[in-house]
């Protein structure tokens, strides 16, 4: 189906927030859209849903499929594709009803690979902006990749339309791990790294659901995912050559989604990831992959421990999460008279 833009949701299981998506992504001031709806496998009333709403609009496409995870759906979706744009929304978020003629009109008027805006965090009822964008790299084309600071913080592909042209030709996929945890990672940083042409706009248009106690990103199932898709920036970067500049900025982003990721896991789990990330991040200080002038002093010194002193680091963490800090304190001067 040619269209201006095609619209991605990916659904699993959303019944209580999947009405307000697709109202939100029909209702369009754009209406030249498809809409192409991922069923993985949900067991709930998703699909029922689905055919309702495509049985109203003939925009709707439905792919139904086993639960194979978040980049398989994508990767099917994108596949049967048409639009000159792509486009996602996540099935428990909601987009503001210009998000797509918006972003499509900035595409065509400076000729984009991506378009990228701000979005809102909702939860308790209340949406607030969130601004994801720096300020000094909006409004204006720029190639992403000598802007370092915008991958740390742009890490969202909900909030953009992306060139279906241009992702066929750079071979920009997901990575088809089970599951649907951190699966736009390596594909944010892929695009980051490969646009030429990018906007992107200090608007926002996307509702990003933060109360939904059923989000993969709270689940601890599949804790070795975010592993995955670092590895998988690590591969691209060592294939093509030209990228070896953003080795840095990747170790940056790598720290800071396995820390969060640390953080939230609770024993034996978050040990045992601790350990795994402690020798990942151990092999990049060998391979002088850190730079440490892009970190904080105090994230600086958190990753060294990490990656040098896992034990120490374990104990720090433990008291933190306490609060003891002056246990932690006695801890630190016995562990530093002992080594």
């Amino acid at each position: 189906m040619n269209a201006a833009v095609s619209v991605l949701i990916p659904c699993f299981n959303v019944e209580n927030y999947l009405r307000q998506c697709l109202d939100s992504v029909v209702n369009q001031t754009l209406r030249d859209l498809e809409i192409i709806c991922i069923n993985d496998g949900s067991t709930d009333s998703t699909p029922d849903i689905l055919r309702e709403y495509a049985a109203r609009d003939p925009r709707i496409r439905i792919i139904d499929k086993e639960n194979t995870g978040y980049g398989d759906s994508m990767n099917r979706a994108l596949d049967m594709a048409g639009g000159e744009y792509v486009g996602i929304v996540e099935s428990d978020d909601w987009a503001e009803a210009d998000m797509f003629e918006r972003l499509y009109a900035a595409a065509k008027e400076h000729d984009c690979d991506l378009v990228k805006s701000n979005f809102y965090d909702y939860g308790g009822g209340v949406s607030t902006l969130n601004e994801i964008i720096p300020p000094e790299d909006a409004g204006q084309v720029i190639a992403p990749r000598v802007r370092t600071a915008i991958f740390t913080r742009t890490c969202y592909i909900w909030t953009a339309i992306y060139r279906r042209s241009w992702l066929e030709r750079e071979r920009i996929r997901f990575l088809p791990t089970p599951g649907a945890s951190y699966q736009d990672t390596s594909f944010n940083f892929k695009a980051l790294a490969c646009a030429e042409r990018a906007w992107f706009m200090r608007d926002a248009f996307l509702h990003y659901r933060r109360d939904n106690e059923n989000s993969s990103i709270y689940s601890s199932g599949k804790v070795y995912c975010v592993c995955d898709e670092y590895a998988e920036i690590e591969r691209f970067i060592q294939k093509n050559k030209k990228y070896l500049s953003l080795s840095p900025i990747a170790q940056k982003m790598k720290y800071q989604s396995y820390y969060w990721n640390f953080r939230r896991l609770s024993l034996p789990v978050d040990r045992e990831f601790g350990i795994r990330a402690s020798s990942e991040f151990a092999e990049a200080f060998r391979l002088d992959l850190i730079d440490s002038t892009l970190f904080k002093p105090k994230h600086y010194r958190r990753l060294y421990t990490w990656a040098h002193h896992p034990r120490l680091f374990f104990l720090r963490e433990m008291m933190r999460s306490n609060g003891r800090r002056k246990i932690w304190r006695s801890v630190k001067q016995r562990f530093q008279k002992e080594n």
